[in-house]
């Protein structure tokens, strides 16, 4: 897991990159508000951006200097682990959007946005986390028990009604800026007799960008586990993000044959956090898990909750 130094011009590019990917990504779901993404549209944009993750992991593959062939892995696994809990996080968006009756042909102008503003939060975060973490080794202990803790909550969790109004950020906005209760198409901001007004979807723009904060809390450390590169780290969590868009289209028709979803989540924050605590250990505790293996879990993990999801929801199906 040991670190390397990316020029500075890596960095740039990567980001010029990531820009392009973005506008591309806006213009495939055609122009805001006057198109309603379909089911068959967003499972190959969800398949297109699976690729170009998988064609850069193998960039890092073959020219990533150092050990690239564990750098590659790493980057595999942080990928799995970001993709599986943002799938988790994807559900409260449509528990959301319903909440506030936003029509499916303005959700996609939400979500680029609040992906945006999760690209740049993301950043902030793994930079200063990297730093930390180079400064004060022992925190990943800190990390791991929160990871634990996380993991264990989520098999006594019960999916409960989203409810914006309770949002700090959202009654913070609201004492100093005036919001409408009426929708506007895909407009974020109107001007009613000469005040300028909030609609209900920049209300749900700020509290995906505020949940967001509270989603990087578990993914972020749990990326840590597998890499402590931050090149690394940064364009796993990235790449798992950018094809967020498409894939809550998406899983908006199939999310039921993800009911078992969050208890594999759980088994694999509970993993990642273990992991941390052992790498940190002290002899005889001190145990380092390959990344392979590490890999080969979290697939695993994943593969089968979704497996019993299917069956379970096949099964109730039957019965009916």
């Amino acid at each position: 897991m040991g670190i390397v130094n990316i020029p500075l011009w890596a960095w740039i590019l990567f980001y010029v990159l990531v820009f392009i990917m973005l506008l591309i990504d806006l213009k495939s779901f055609g122009k805001k508000g006057q198109h309603e993404v379909s089911i068959s549209e967003a499972l190959k944009m969800t398949a297109v951006w699976i690729g170009v993750s998988l064609v850069f992991c193998a960039g890092i593959y073959y020219f990533y200097p150092g050990d690239s062939h564990e750098k590659a892995m790493e980057f595999l696994a942080g990928y799995l682990i970001e993709k599986s809990l943002s799938m988790d996080n994807l559900f409260v968006f449509l528990m959301l959007f319903s909440f506030f009756g936003i029509q499916r042909k303005y959700q996609h102008e939400v979500l680029f946005w609040g992906i945006f503003g999760a690209l740049v939060l993301r950043s902030i975060f793994i930079f200063a986390g990297t730093a930390i973490i180079q400064q004060f080794e022992w925190i990943l202990g800190l990390f791991g028990v929160f990871l634990i803790y996380t993991g264990i909550k989520m098999f006594s969790h019960k999916d409960e009604s989203v409810d914006p109004s309770k949002n700090i950020f959202v009654k913070l906005f609201k004492k100093f800026f005036p919001v409408t209760d009426q929708m506007h198409e895909d407009k974020f901001f109107i001007i009613e007799n000469g005040k300028r007004l909030a609609t209900p979807l920049f209300i749900a723009l700020l509290v995906i960008e505020t949940t967001d904060v509270a989603f990087a809390v578990d993914s972020i450390p749990a990326v840590f586990s597998v890499s402590r590169d931050p090149f690394i780290v940064l364009t796993s969590n990235i790449f798992a993000i950018l094809g967020l868009r498409a894939l809550y289209f998406a899983l908006a028709a199939i999310a039921k044959y993800f009911q078992y979803l969050k208890y594999g989540l759980g088994i694999i924050l509970s993993f990642v956090g273990v992991k941390m605590l052992l790498e940190v250990a002290p002899k005889p505790f001190h145990c380092e898990v390959e990344t392979p293996i590490s890999l080969l879990i979290i697939f695993g993990v994943l593969v089968l909750s979704m497996l019993a999801s299917y069956v379970a929801t096949s099964y109730s199906r039957r019965r009916q």
